[in-house]
């Protein structure tokens, strides 16, 4: 019997072989990407003292794909830490991606005076402070000027937690607001330095009454009848 051509040259079957695994892998690579899980370094002040220059995050895709297979935009909680495209990215800039803090939601209202952000909504229509659940991580005085401004629908306001002075370009302060559509994902793990390994899984809003799905409907008819 004749034997077949990779058998007369094994070498070839060998780099067929390899091939194929590269392809796989880079194949894998973007799907892990693209629906699982993704990998972010931070760059400059504005998260201290929560995130630092250096800092290699895990940004949790999951969920984000899984609102994208249930035909919605995903909404992350009040309070968790996401990384977004950049509104203001243009080719070249160095910041295509951001993190920040999520503040409010489309059709809340907020305000930013005297050093604290307060945000209003049907539920709370004397205001509250966002930041109840963030173990008061981000820093005060929070400055800017915001007066009662109302997020628009299927948006986010956003802020770094170094709130003191011009450290964090967010919604205070020229960033704009978020749409959902651009949320990469919440944070859910920093993974370097090695000795500040910690997770962010628990991060967000933990009252009910602060859940983001009935939070955006009601602030909605707030802003209906204002």
């Amino acid at each position: 019997m004749e034997a077949s051509f990779f058998e007369r040259h094994p070498m070839v079957k060998d780099a067929m072989s390899i091939a194929i695994f590269i392809i796989c892998v880079i194949i894998g690579t973007l799907l892990i990407n693209s629906y699982v899980f993704r990998s972010f370094g931070v760059q400059g002040p504005s998260m201290q003292d929560t995130l630092f220059t250096g800092d290699r995050l895990i940004v949790n895709r999951v969920p984000v794909t899984w609102a994208h297979i249930l035909g919605h935009n995903y909404s992350p909680k009040r309070g968790q830490i996401i990384v977004f495209k950049n509104p203001l990215y243009q080719p070249g800039d160095p910041d295509q991606y951001i993190v920040k803090r999520v503040i409010a939601f489309g059709g809340e209202q907020v305000q930013v005076k005297n050093g604290h952000i307060t945000v209003f909504n049907k539920q709370n229509p004397s205001g509250f402070d966002p930041d109840v659940d963030n173990n008061s991580e981000p820093l005060s005085p929070t400055s800017g000027d915001v007066d009662k401004e109302t997020v628009p629908d299927d948006s986010l306001f956003v802020s770094g937690d170094n709130r003191i002075g011009d450290n964090s370009l967010d919604s205070r302060s020229g960033l704009g607001y978020i749409p959902l559509y651009d949320v990469i994902g919440p944070v859910s793990l920093r993974i370097y330095p090695f000795n500040k390994i910690r997770s962010f899984s628990n991060e967000g809003a933990k009252d009910s009454s602060t859940d983001t799905s009935a939070t955006a409907a009601a602030a909605r008819e707030l802003r209906t009848q204002n």
